[in-house]
């Protein structure tokens, strides 16, 4: 009886070896050296399982009563647990609840700013942006004409950019002089 790609002299050596009680693995190994093929452990259970050699052990098969395990070996005494003490970091610690200080309105001391809205601005006007800090506020834009390069004009540029190249800026803080809106 030949099945599928497996030679007949194949089927029957697996039927020799699996009688002799040949793990499939050796099977395997055996079968590869004496006919030089290059069959797998694997390939060996699925033919063994399709020519009903091997498989689930039928139900008949089965004793009617498993045995027991043998009771596992207790400990020579039980050690007390240690209690655990919990060392919590201080920056893990919650931190205390605070009120919201209302943060005060501030605008740049020389700008007087035109106020235009987004409708109203020109392509060389510039586009600071003032209020819309309270819902229903209304957003206008400064309005001076533009740096050259830049969406703003020169004080509000340097206003976000301060002054100084790129690594003088990241260097140290720039201050500015704000003061509260009235």
């Amino acid at each position: 009886m030949q099945f599928g790609d497996w030679e007949a002299e194949h089927c029957d050596a697996l039927r020799e070896y699996f009688a002799r009680g040949m793990s499939f693995l050796q099977i395997a190994k055996a079968i590869n050296a004496k006919f030089r093929t290059s069959y797998s452990r694997s390939a060996v259970i699925g033919r063994a399982r399709r020519m009903r050699l091997a498989g689930r052990a039928r139900h008949e098969d089965r004793p009617k009563y498993w045995p027991a395990r043998p009771p596992k070996a207790k400990a020579k005494t039980p050690r007390p647990k240690k209690p655990r003490t919990r060392h919590v970091p201080e920056l893990s610690r919650p931190m205390p609840v605070l009120e919201r200080a209302k943060a005060p309105k501030l605008r740049c001391v020389e700008i007087a700013p035109r106020h235009l809205s987004l409708v109203d601005l020109e392509a060389g006007d510039c586009r600071y942006p003032y209020g819309g800090d309270e819902a229903g506020e209304v957003i206008t834009f400064c309005g001076h004409p533009r740096r050259q390069g830049s969406s703003y004009c020169t004080p509000h540029f340097h206003l976000t950019r301060g002054p100084g190249t790129v690594l003088e800026r990241a260097a140290g803080a720039v201050s500015l002089r704000l003061v509260e809106a009235a």
